[in-house]
């Protein structure tokens, strides 16, 4: 359940619809992003999030998967059912288009493994489609969308003899005007043209009957009139009986191939249903993708365990104006089920509220949500939220009059499941009462085992939840220095409203000031003394903990500084070891050559025995020489040492769960890094690789030619390979450096046609896409695409 009905307006969820509906590329997905509700089913809302997920991993990290293209065909496909229906050229092109792009993705998700995005395979579990009508649409049908000669052999006939026609429509023609021109009788600069169809000849007004023939038209002014020479009558006759023919021929083919879908009807309806809802749910991955939302752990029970939340609309705001968020961490749990959150105006109370409410909202929506990575949504059966927007004073009584009104609301619906909101509690009427009377309501909330979230500048409220086991205080820091908000949550305790200081800041008379102090009591004055004394040991506390923790940080460095000079030590002496050994056993087999040449010479000149037996000695002192070095411990066993520290960029690494795959890191973006493999790439969450040393790669790359055989890596990477990139929304160094990478996989895997995306916008990009492009003597040509399928948005390039 919700309450009241205008939730969405008043935590802002409308605006983040109007821009789900921005990303749909069709009607069918903004249909459903206009029928998203809040769900109370646990299982649903988890089943959508999954979706989603899912969906944000296949656009960020499956360059494979395939560009769509959805037209809503429900209205054309619906006239089918009626015999005799048939699709026109342009809906058979639209039916093409869509169910191609359908069959694309259904052939995507046919390739991967069992267990990858299950969510997503079930929405086409019981779609079963034919793609021999696509085939045979792809055949007839050109890039236009126009009937091909082909489509039949009849039309082909019938477009034959149309073409000769129109030429020798087109010769006499311009021999009789040639004729009417050399007599005088055509206007300056003037040419045969067309009138209703036909062709015709310019001639002055004056000179009209001159030429025998048929008046189509005339000009504006009168001057000229355009006659169909009589010569050209029974060709044009001639050529209007083929175009009808022609007619009769399109439609008895497009009637044929509307028949073979009519057959099919039932299934291309539901793909229909099916396209609406990936266009949806890929509509809500982008979204993600855009606020760096994220799949979080979730939880059938009432409960916020959110780090570093953000409000998606701030977020928005300030994106524009390149100005930080501040995030909010919060928690509610059953130790710890309402919190009340008190500060100065403007602090960040309403905001933190909204916050709450609009992600819990948009998570139960199905919505991915910008919170930390260690973050955990639970899930409640309804949202009350109490957000008023009057704050004059001619409008007190009646918003007070509201807000009892969304309490009693409240006071009868409550339960266990509820998560309640409530902005300003209390206010609109006299302070003492409405302090009263929000901490009785606060109270039976609590009763009811409910959860929520309220601000408030009451005392009474901040000092009900010191003394409730299930409550807590908090709250929004402010810089007391500089009497400024920091809009940082802080638990724990009650925040001061500033108020003196901010008036004192104003301009306030001292002795105002004083009054006032005197007249607030002594009690009250102390409690907002101890709050603002609080606070300062707090900020002391956590200007200590930060030393700490840049402590902590530089021995960490230095202790790595440490085990890295220690590994080059380790290395070196390896090195060392290695370096003695081999010219000992160089020198050794010289030895043993020259023994043997010794051995052969005492054989063959029978030496002396006292000769041949030093000789021997000095053979076997060498041996035991050598055996010394070959004792010397190197380390290569290999059990390889793992060096602790953060990857980066140029370090050597293998992959935890494929130790044979080495590669180095060549660059690093957020959680993920592209290694290169021999003479490949590959993009890496972070957590699977472990760092080695430079020694250990190159050992290991002489065992295992780069981590992976070059043969079966290339033809990985020609499996994956997409003929297509997209570069929009990228700054132009950002798009040429992933061009540059792409045309270079090009290449390894012989592509001899690709296709980049870059938007037309003002052209910058796609200038500096070509000057790209002509650096590569591998390119043989490139041009815009097709005017229907992007025209100079896109670029098409031609690969020797």
């Amino acid at each position: 359940m919700i309450y009241p009905h205008t939730i969405e307006q008043k935590l802002g969820f409308d605006k983040l619809r109007n821009r789900l509906e921005e990303l749909c590329s069709s009607e069918l997905g903004r249909e459903w992003v206009g029928n998203m509700r809040f769900s109370n089913n646990f299982r649903l809302v988890e089943r959508l999030t999954r979706q989603t997920a899912e969906m944000v991993e296949i656009l960020k990290y499956e360059v494979s998967f395939p560009v769509q293209t959805y037209v809503d065909l429900r209205s054309p496909l619906r006239h089918l059912k009626i015999e005799g229906a048939f699709l026109t050229e342009e809906e058979l092109f639209d039916f093409k288009k869509t169910f191609g792009s359908l069959l694309e993705v259904l052939r995507f998700f046919d390739k991967t493994a069992p267990d990858q995005y299950t969510e997503l395979k079930s929405l086409f579990e019981q779609l079963h489609l034919d793609d021999y009508v696509i085939r045979r649409i792809e055949r007839i049908l050109n890039e236009q969308g126009k009937l091909q000669d082909h489509a039949s052999p009849q039309l082909a006939e019938i477009r034959k003899e149309l073409l000769n026609l129109r030429q020798k429509l087109r010769k006499e023609a311009e021999r009789v005007f040639q004729r009417a021109q050399s007599l005088g009788y055509t206007p300056d600069d003037s040419q045969p043209t067309l009138r209703n169809g036909r062709i015709v000849i310019p001639v002055r007004v004056e000179n009209k009957r001159q030429l025998k023939g048929f008046i189509q038209d005339e000009s504006n002014t009168g001057q000229t009139v355009y006659i169909e020479p009589a010569e050209l009558v029974e060709i044009n006759n001639d050529i209007r009986e083929l175009e009808l023919e022609e007619k009769r021929e399109i439609i008895r083919i497009l009637s044929e191939v509307s028949a073979q879908i009519r057959e099919q009807l039932p299934a291309f309806l539901q793909g229909l249903e099916v396209i609406a809802k990936l266009d949806f749910v890929m509509a809500k991955a982008k979204l993600a993708i855009e606020m760096g939302a994220t799949a979080p752990n979730f939880v059938d029970r009432p409960q916020l365990d959110w780090q570093e939340a953000v409000h998606p609309l701030l977020w928005y705001a300030h994106r524009e104006n390149n100005k930080p968020v501040v995030p909010l961490s919060i928690r509610l749990d059953e130790a710890q089920r309402i919190m009340v959150i008190s500060g100065p105006n403007a602090g960040g109370k309403s905001i933190a509220l909204q916050t709450v409410g609009l992600l819990q909202y948009m998570w139960q929506c199905g919505l991915l949500i910008p919170l930390g990575e260690h973050s955990t949504v639970g899930f409640f059966e309804d949202i009350f939220i109490d957000i008023g927007d009057e704050q004059s004073i001619e409008n007190d009584l009646s918003t007070y009059s509201s807000h009892l009104s969304n309490m009693r609301f409240f006071l009868q619906h409550a339960r266990e499941r509820t998560l309640f909101l409530i902005d300003e509690f209390g206010a609109g009427t006299e302070p003492q009462l409405g302090g009263a009377i929000a901490e009785a309501i606060l109270e039976a909330l609590y009763e009811r085992g409910a959860y929520g979230v309220l601000n408030t500048h009451y005392g009474n409220l901040k000092r009900l939840a010191d003394r409730m086991p299930g409550m807590v205080n908090a709250a929004m820091r402010f810089d007391l220095d500089k009497l400024e908000p920091l809009y940082q949550l802080v638990v724990g305790q009650a925040g001061s409203s500033y108020a003196f200081e901010i008036a004192r800041k104003i301009g306030l008379p001292k002795s105002v000031l004083q009054r006032a102090k005197e007249k607030l009591g002594d009690d009250a004055f102390t409690y907002d003394k101890l709050l603002k004394e609080l606070a300062e040991e707090r900020k002391r506390y956590e200007q200590l903990y930060r030393q700490t923790e840049e402590e902590m940080r530089r021995l960490k460095q230095q202790q790595q500084a440490y085990e890295k000079k220690m590994a080059e030590l380790q290395e070196k002496r390896n090195e060392f070891i290695r370096q003695a050994k081999k010219e000992a056993k160089q020198l050794l087999e010289g030895v043993n050559r020259k023994i043997e040449q010794a051995v052969r010479e005492i054989r063959e000149h029978q030496a002396e025995q006292n000769r041949t037996k030093q000789i021997r000695q000095e053979i076997e002192q060498l041996k035991e020489n050598f055996k010394e070095v070959e004792e010397l411990p190197t380390n290569t066993t290999e059990d390889y040492e793992v060096i602790g520290g953060e990857i980066q960029v140029g370090d050597w690494v293998r992959l935890k769960d494929a130790p044979e795959t080495i590669g180095e890191v060549v660059e690093i973006t957020g959680k993920d890094a592209r290694i290169l493999i021999g003479q490949l790439t590959s993009e890496v969450k972070l957590n699977r690789l472990e760092r080695i040393s430079r020694r250990q790669a190159k050992q290991q790359m002489k065992h295992t030619k780069g981590g992976v055989r070059y043969e079966e890596a290339l033809h990985e990477k020609f499996k994956n390979f997409s003929h297509q990139i997209d570069l929009r929304g990228m700054r132009g160094e950002e798009a040429i450096q992933q061009l540059s990478r792409w045309l270079d996989e090009a290449i390894l895997v012989g592509a001899k046609e690709l296709r980049i995306v870059h938007g037309k916008g003002d052209g910058i990009l796609r200038k500096l896409v070509r000057e790209e492009l002509r650096r590569y003597p591998q390119v043989l040509s490139f041009g815009d695409e097709h005017i229907e399928r992007g025209g100079d948005g896109v670029t098409i390039v031609k690969m020797a």
